[in-house]
């Protein structure tokens, strides 16, 4: 085991304030408020919301994949034209990059980093599906069933889409893709459009709320064969926006009568709990927390905040790693 001299040194840092570059269980003088205080391992400290970059064009019912500080948003809507725009975020700012080959929204996304990610589906209940290789989008094979306000959850090579619309009706078909097909596999047990989706690969997903057409709080787990019915959210909504895995997700924003909310919940695997919530309610946003084991990094980008008022807005979800302590006598 690693001594403190080996980890941090023998010197003592003189900083006014918290010192950010400190390293679990480092030692520092806080020239500021005259205390001594040192970083140690956070158990109890929930996550908080905090403002990221913007995107470069704000928009709605766009798709989302990847990593906090490496994740991707394409398609959308703004103000009412369909988009093809593609941006990429490294954890400060948006860039644009190579557009989508068809442009559209309501679109499902899936993927762990923006180098590497699957869009799907969309507007008019289309069977497209294109994947994303870093620099190029590029068309693969549609799936069996045309559909719109979707979810989906995994990588470009081992993803799962499910539910969504094809008007009037809502759908409950399941489709598993394994890098080059398509797979028609077990039905949700309760079909729904406008939820959120999230999941490490094609054998563990998540599907959280939506329209039934009434707003629900349902929670489905998917075990690679069967989907399940688990604990609910605690609020009920549609249009949510949500990232992770089948044992530890995020959900947040979406609607609910009689209007958008903030509300953040946690998934733990076994039920949801309410954290902090959003800075500002939204609804149709998107996201991404790659398909991480824990909820301590996210993202949520876009969306509307109002009737007609599309957003650019990011926000990033972050739970401290480390908790200052000051020494006392």
């Amino acid at each position: 085991m690693a001594t403190y001299k080996q980890e941090v040194g023998t010197a003592v840092t003189n900083y006014a304030g918290n010192n950010p570059g400190a390293v679990e269980g480092e030692l520092w003088y806080d020239s500021s408020n005259y205390a001594w205080k040192y970083n140690y391992p956070n158990v109890t400290s929930a996550g908080s919301w905090r403002t990221g970059g913007n995107l470069n064009t704000a928009r709605r019912q766009g798709g989302g994949a990847g990593l906090q500080g490496a994740a991707l948003s394409f398609g959308g809507v703004n103000p009412s034209a369909t988009q093809a725009i593609t941006e990429s975020y490294n954890g400060s700012n948006w860039t644009e990059v190579n557009d989508l080959n068809t442009a559209r929204r309501d679109i499902a996304g899936a993927g762990a980093t923006n180098t590497a990610a699957l869009g799907m589906t969309g507007d008019g209940g289309t069977q497209l599906c294109e994947t994303w290789n870093g620099t190029n989008w590029t068309e693969v094979n549609d799936t069996n069933t045309g559909r719109k306000y979707c979810a989906a959850g995994g990588t470009n090579t081992s993803a799962l889409i499910f539910g969504g619309n094809t008007p009037p009706n809502n759908i409950v078909e399941t489709e598993l893709w394994n890098g080059t097909n398509w797979t028609e596999v077990n039905n949700l047990n309760t079909g729904r459009h406008n939820m959120a989706g999230s999941g490490a690969d094609n054998t563990a997903c998540l599907c959280m709320g939506g329209n039934t057409p009434s707003v629900t709080a349902n929670t489905e787990t998917w075990n690679g064969t069967n989907w399940t019915e688990v604990n609910n959210l605690n609020t009920a909504r549609a249009g949510l926006g949500g990232k992770g895995s089948n044992t530890a997700s995020l959900v947040y924003g979406g609607s609910a009568p009689p209007g958008y909310l903030a509300v953040t919940e946690e998934w733990n695997g076994v039920s949801w709990v309410e954290v902090a919530d959003l800075s500002t309610a939204r609804l149709l946003t998107s996201g991404a927390a790659g398909y991480t084991s824990t909820t301590t990094a996210g993202l949520a980008f876009g969306g509307e905040t109002a009737p007609g008022a599309i957003q650019s807005a990011t926000e990033e979800w972050n739970v401290p790693s480390n908790v200052v302590k000051t020494l006392t006598d």
